[in-house]
């Protein structure tokens, strides 16, 4: 048992590492692939080495990689070493990824209408960034002084990392046009856009709430047909003040035709409440079911 046990953390350990080295790698493609060959302009550490490189001929992969390093050893000082676990990866590997793929002599792909590259870096570098945050990690850069000014300050995260790419997408005037920012900052919601889509894909549910006279039957059926869990919450209508049970279930997407077809055929009068939810913890969704 013990053995399988520490079989099993070391393939969530291979697996986290390589998600994060894959998005890592990701970001790294849709950089020196779209971005670079394209003069487009983004926010964060890249944001900023493409300024340096426009304006002194700095390698993007030095400056990432100096800044990051920086910006690292600022965070172990000030965040700890737990910090530190969960980001030297990112750290080290990202400006790698661009190093070699530059030294390698990719030119990327030019295209005539750049919002369509903008499109296709926005999709890339919100993908890789999801991976590497769905993988437990972070991608550093300036995620890091962020996080020390929530810490230090309590200044919200998204707030400053706003006002960051602001700033790094305003010194960007000096080397590109009004229009390369313009799709920089298409480029900085793409890639929010996209993120948000990674970081919730496969976790968002259905919640239903059915009240009905035959909601026995109902939390029989959707037992037996879609194999999902229900719980009864007892409640009184507010007209008639009739006591009687509602029948709670939390159910992918796929299954929601399925349930209101059977409670319908069940209940023609069954009152529904639906919505969506962010993310399920516990039985049937992060742990085993358990059949008795």
């Amino acid at each position: 048992m013990e053995q399988k046990n520490d079989r099993q953390k070391w393939l969530r350990m291979t697996a986290r590492v390589g998600a994060i080295l894959f998005g890592n790698a990701i970001y790294a493609m849709a950089v020196v692939l779209f971005i670079m060959p394209n003069g487009l302009v983004t926010g964060g550490t890249t944001g900023m080495g493409l300024f340096f490189n426009r304006l002194w001929g700095i390698p993007v992969s030095l400056f990432v990689s100096i800044f990051n390093i920086a910006v690292f050893g600022l965070g172990l000082w000030q965040l700890g070493k737990e910090f530190a676990l969960t980001t030297a990866l990112s750290t080290v590997f990202y400006p790698a990824a661009l190093a070699v793929m530059e030294r390698t002599g990719i030119h990327g792909f030019y295209m005539e209408e750049r919002l369509v590259a903008v499109i296709y870096a926005g999709i890339l570098i919100g993908a890789g960034i999801g991976i590497v945050i769905k993988a437990g990690a972070s991608t550093g850069g300036v995620d890091i002084p962020c996080l020390i000014l929530r810490k230090k300050c309590g200044i919200n995260v998204s707030l400053s990392l706003y006002v960051l790419d602001c700033v790094i997408l305003a010194m960007q005037l000096i080397t590109s046009s009004a229009e390369a920012v313009l799709y920089g900052i298409l480029l900085i919601v793409t890639y929010t856009l996209v993120l948000d889509k990674v970081l919730m894909a496969g976790m968002t549910k259905m919640q239903v709430k059915i009240v009905s006279r035959r909601h026995e039957q109902i939390n029989a059926l959707i037992s037996q047909r879609l194999d999902c869990g229900t719980s009864l919450l007892h409640m009184e209508t507010g007209y008639l003040h009739r006591e009687q049970d509602m029948v709670l279930a939390v159910i992918s997407k796929r299954d929601l035709p399925r349930l209101n077809q059977l409670v319908l055929d069940e209940d023609p009068e069954a009152f529904m409440i639906i919505n969506q939810i962010n993310e399920v913890q516990g039985r049937g969704f992060t742990l085993k079911k358990v059949y008795k």
